[in-house]
């Protein structure tokens, strides 16, 4: 691991109070912001690698990290309960499309699917993995909010498409620039939640949202659901329209794909 500053950390126009450590390579960049967070480093620290050794995705998975794509691990200390922390994923979720329709060609299509997935025409074009830790009561000591967004790299063969930047038109995008437009629509869209709640992060997202009011076919741990996409709770669940007749089931963990027809 070598910390900053890496090639082009110098001269980042960041918002206030972004910190930014830049390192060179890192095993993954979760692990080295949930360390300096346990040790102090304040809120809105960015650990911002060229690339990761073990890079990994929810729920363990790997996530292939080759340089000249944008990874960062951002500290943040909001003071709610970490239920209400996972709503960060939305938050991420905005400041990501925003930042990709930055570089994207006016026609690219750019939308959010439950939970925290962002497509550009239909392809996955990033990956986000929130970890915090609990104070004692019911408060939240820290949050680390992960993010890898593919610019010029993506992988082949996985379970969803994915794609990069490059891929669907992007001239040159350079992870520098990227930072500094993701840093900026991660601000906003933080300081916005902070202030109002869930509601406007809610209805942002769901102008995005991928087959809202169409078929989705949900991955439980145990078991699949199939049914219509309906709505998005207010603390963030997913309520799927099963057709029986009853009541919407929510969900608050899974992983969402389309029915091929």
């Amino acid at each position: 691991m070598t910390d900053g500053p890496a090639s082009g950390a110098g001269g980042l126009s960041l918002p206030p109070g972004f910190h930014v450590v830049a390192l060179d390579s890192v095993g993954s960049t979760n692990d080295e912001a949930k360390d300096r967070a346990r040790s102090g480093s304040p809120e809105r620290t960015v650990v911002w690698a060229r690339r990761q050794e073990s890079g990994r995705g929810r729920r363990g998975r790997a996530w292939t990290s080759p340089e000249g794509n944008l990874y960062t691990s951002t500290i943040l200390r909001p003071r709610v309960t970490p239920a209400v922390a996972a709503q960060m994923s939305f938050v991420a979720s905005l400041a990501i499309a925003e930042t990709a329709e930055a570089f994207l060609p006016a026609m690219a299509v750019v939308r959010c699917k439950w939970p925290n997935d962002v497509l550009v025409n239909g392809r996955k074009i990033a990956g986000i993995l929130l970890e915090s830790e609990a104070e004692l009561g019911s408060g939240l000591a820290w949050l680390v909010l992960g993010v890898g967004i593919n610019l010029l790299h993506f992988p082949e063969g996985t379970e969803f498409a994915a794609t990069s930047l490059a891929e669907e038109g992007a001239e040159h995008p350079d992870p520098a620039a990227a930072l500094e437009v993701y840093a900026g629509r991660l601000a906003a869209w933080y300081e916005r939640w902070q202030a109002e709640g869930f509601a406007p992060v809610r209805a942002a997202w769901l102008a995005r949202a991928v087959n809202l009011g169409g078929p989705v076919v949900v991955r439980l741990s145990d078991r699949e659901l199939t049914g219509t996409f309906v709505d998005l709770d207010s603390d963030g669940v997913l309520l799927l329209d099963r057709g029986d007749g009853g009541a919407p089931v929510r969900i608050a963990a899974g992983d969402v794909f389309f029915p091929r027809i």
